[in-house]
């Protein structure tokens, strides 16, 4: 499934009220405006795996905000009810979270940004806009009574561009790169650490909550979560919406919020979920982004790129959904200069 027809931003709210049926993968939305007109700089791709139903879900948002400003995001959905969890986040969070960066009135003190400038006043209501909007979306979630999301739920990686800015928001193991041009080339520069019970940090969180972080014999190299006095659930995450089973022994819907401020050598951004990052590196996508051949084929041939590469690793096993976000932060055919 590629890009879908693109929908009036007003319709996200309504969308999400019925997600029994609207359940598609992908949603390109803009704002159109009329100085300016409407400009595609970015496309996203899904494809569903070989495990089942297609999980994943992911959003552009073009004109979001600002002019020139840029919503994106990735969503990637596990458990029985895993595929309406998704689907529930990417339909609501844009809104949800311009409704509480409006709503924000006390800024709490805030260290520098990931590059040593003090962020805006503007910026760090951005940085609180997203932990007030992730909490809310999550007891949202919770009061769905015809929902079971003891044990579904959904990561989210959230990349906000507002001016020269980025805001970006991180929870559980989908991940976010930035492609910048250096003297050898492109490079990638990743904006997230994928949260996984096996980071140290993670895990000491979890067990002061009585979870468990262990292996099984068969992936050793995969912690996941475990009840205190159970062997269930198994989350190989260790943030994510919904859950519940494991809210009180560790897992959390708080996200890792950073700022980025963009120059002129920083071409693209790229989301996607974990079934991407098994079996590609940063500089690989990078590389497949910068020389795809255009912008709106950029998401599908990384996908096409992860798909071919799990088939070659893993012969023998179930090829995981993949899907790719790529913003562009500047023309790509005339690279001279960081888009407004």
């Amino acid at each position: 499934m590629g890009i879908c027809i693109s929908i009036a931003s007003s319709e996200i709210h309504d969308q999400a009220e019925d997600q029994h049926h609207f359940h598609e993968n992908v949603l390109y939305l803009t704002e159109t405006i009329p100085s300016i007109g409407t400009h595609t700089h970015g496309s996203l791709y899904s494809k569903q795996g070989t495990k089942g139903l297609n999980q994943d879900a992911a959003i552009l948002y073009q004109e979001y905000g600002i002019e020139g400003g840029a919503f994106c995001g990735v969503f990637d959905g596990h458990g029985k009810n895993g595929h309406i969890v998704s689907n529930m986040v990417r339909n609501r969070l844009p809104s949800l979270l311009v409704s509480q960066k409006y709503g924000v009135a006390k800024l709490e003190p805030t260290p520098e940004s990931n590059n040593g400038r003090r962020p805006s006043k503007d910026l760090v209501k951005w940085k609180q806009a997203c932990i007030s909007a992730f909490k809310v979306m999550n007891k949202e979630i919770k009061l769905q009574h015809n929902l079971d999301c003891s044990t579904s739920g959904t990561t989210a990686v959230v990349v906000v561009r507002q001016g020269e800015y980025l805001v970006i928001a991180n929870l559980g193991d989908s991940r976010a790169v930035l492609g910048t041009m250096t003297e050898k080339g492109i490079k990638a520069v990743q904006l997230t650490t994928d949260l996984k019970p096996g980071l140290p940090s993670e895990a000491e969180r979890i067990r002061n909550c009585k979870g468990r972080v262990l292996a099984l014999k068969e992936e050793p190299h995969i912690p996941r979560v475990w009840l205190p006095h159970e062997d269930s659930p198994g989350l190989a995450m260790s943030r994510a919406f919904g859950d519940f089973l494991l809210k009180d022994h560790g897992l959390i819907a708080v996200p890792d919020v950073f700022y980025h401020r963009l120059s002129p050598n920083d071409h693209f951004i790229v989301l996607a979920t974990d079934g991407v990052w098994d079996v590609l590196n940063n500089d690989q996508v990078a590389s497949i982004v910068m020389e795809a051949e255009s912008e709106q084929a950029a998401a599908r041939t990384v996908v096409e790129a992860a798909t071919a590469s799990w088939k070659r690793k893993f012969p023998s096993s179930k090829v995981d959904d993949c899907t790719v976000v790529c913003l562009f932060l500047q023309d790509k055919r005339h690279p001279s200069s960081l888009a407004p």
